[in-house]
């Protein structure tokens, strides 16, 4: 019985499951920090 089809099958899947978990990072980083400006421009003007 091969192995290489399962091995190579858990290594897509973990590198999928990263690079989700990447892409899901950067967008809520990009959202806070969008927040974060937001907060900033909001104090200068008072």
């Amino acid at each position: 019985m091969a192995h290489a089809p399962f091995i190579i099958a858990s290594y897509a899947i973990a590198l999928g499951g990263v690079l989700g978990l990447l892409l899901v990072s950067y967008v809520s980083m990009r959202r806070a920090e969008r927040q974060a400006e937001e907060l900033r421009k909001g104090r200068r003007e008072r």
